[in-house]
């Protein structure tokens, strides 16, 4: 299975793979630690990604303290795939707790954000520049400015939020669409079987604004590989979500109904539970990439694979219905059918933006 279908990225020319290479396990310091990979470790999954056609890279200034942009500015320089890839990273967290005004989505902040970021990544260019977080601060037209400043400087090419409302979204962008500002082209938001609250406001902002969706933990934090077992209260599996690992939240009756329903399709199709999350995903209405990590080759492989089958209209609905979320009281007044679909009636499964590109193979020597 190839990667090799590329997609226009929100209202852009910009071209990206279905899967997004995560990579906030490249490296071993700072808050994502304790699953960290090393150079050498992380070098053979980059590769790897690159080999199959996949294009979009995913980093932020905060993974692994800033470890994952330098790892990333290496291996693309040593595979000499600058202009090849599309490099995003995003900014927002605080990278000195002394200073008021090194964190948040200011002006003086994004642009120290951007050169830290240019330095670690060793290029001159961001093809992709994320707000990592609302921050509930900083007015959304100083934001936007901001963007349009590094856009017109040659520092960034293309802008973007990511885990912002849908309202914040909705009014950047209509700032833009003013004629003010350039346009932002995505929204990166959390979205998997057992996370389907951006169907609500954002699924719909995105495809009326034109803002590509990038979905981030397609696999529920891990929840949906199907190693994980219920105990008790808690679980027991091999991974990261096991003992402290998830102590940080509670798992449902819904969740481990959901998984049940995941399983029970995976056996079906003779896939992995995990390959039927990520298929789900990246096939839903209005997502344009589903972005992906992976610890080894042979894990990432296995995640690749999971664009090489359909998941039947019967099976699909099993797990529509089995992770289906009711809507709140507001909502009940104006979506079809929400008792088991959230998104439109008629709306086209693997509905994508247009802009099919061919196939580009072989980027690595």
């Amino acid at each position: 299975m190839s990667l090799d279908q590329y997609y226009l990225l929100g209202r852009s020319g910009l071209r990206v793979s279905r899967l997004a290479l995560g990579t906030m396990n490249f490296g071993t310091g700072g808050f994502h630690a304790a699953y960290g990979k090393t150079e050498d470790e992380a070098r053979p999954v980059f590769r790897r990604y690159l080999e199959t056609g996949g294009n979009l890279i995913d980093t932020a200034d905060f993974y692994t303290a800033g470890e994952s942009e330098t790892i990333i500015g290496d291996l693309v320089a040593e595979a000499g795939v600058r202009d090849r890839v599309v490099l995003t990273t995003k900014f927002t967290n605080g990278v000195d707790p002394g200073d008021p005004n090194a964190g948040g989505n200011g002006r003086k902040h994004m642009i120290r954000a951007v050169e830290a970021s240019l330095r670690r990544l060793r290029t001159d260019y961001l093809d992709l520049f994320l707000l990592h977080t609302w921050d509930r601060i900083t007015p959304v037209e100083e934001v936007m400015r901001t963007f349009d400043d590094l856009t017109r400087a040659g520092k960034i090419r293309y802008a973007g939020l990511s885990d912002v409302p849908g309202w914040y979204a909705a009014r950047a962008q209509t700032l833009a669409e003013t004629g003010a500002f350039p346009p932002v082209v995505c929204v990166q938001l959390p979205y998997s079987l057992i996370d389907r609250t951006i169907e609500l406001e954002h699924v719909p902002m995105g495809r009326d604004l034109r803002l590509g969706i990038t979905a981030w933990s397609p696999l529920g934090g891990g929840f949906l590989t199907g190693k994980y077992r219920r105990e008790g209260q808690g679980m027991t599996g091999p991974g990261r979500l096991d003992g402290a690992g998830s102590a940080w939240r509670s798992w449902t009756d819904r969740e481990w109904r959901i998984l049940a329903a995941a399983e029970k399709v995976a056996a079906e199709l003779g896939v992995t539970t995990a390959q039927v999350a990520v298929n789900w995903v990246a096939t839903q209405p209005g997502i344009a990439s589903a972005i992906v990590g992976a610890s080894d080759v042979g894990q990432l492989d296995v995640t690749v694979g999971a664009l090489g089958f359909e998941i039947p209209a019967e099976l699909r609905a099993t797990l529509d219905e089995a992770s289906a979320v009711e809507p709140p009281s507001l909502y009940r007044m104006f979506t079809p059918g929400y008792q088991g679909e959230l998104v439109s009636p008629g709306a086209r499964v693997g509905d994508k933006p247009a802009g099919y590109a061919p196939a580009v193979r072989n980027w690595v020597a």
